[in-house]
């Protein structure tokens, strides 16, 4: 990817990537270098996040603070 009319032609017929889509496609490349293991720890993770209920302003996993 170094011809430079190449990715100027590109850039101008798509445009600029928004940070969020480098910082998705810099994540994934970190997650394919990770071992099986680590990978399915990840989307464990990732799973467990995602079915807790959303915090309330000031409070901890949808708990209002005491």
């Amino acid at each position: 990817m170094n011809n430079r009319t190449f990715i100027s032609d590109l850039r101008e017929q798509l445009g600029s990537p928004s940070q969020d889509t480098l910082q998705g496609l810099r994540l994934l490349r970190a997650f394919v270098k990770l071992s099986s293991q680590q990978r399915s720890k990840v989307i464990e993770l990732a799973e467990r996040f995602a079915d807790d209920p959303e915090p309330v302003p000031d409070g901890v996993n949808g708990r209002a603070p005491r």
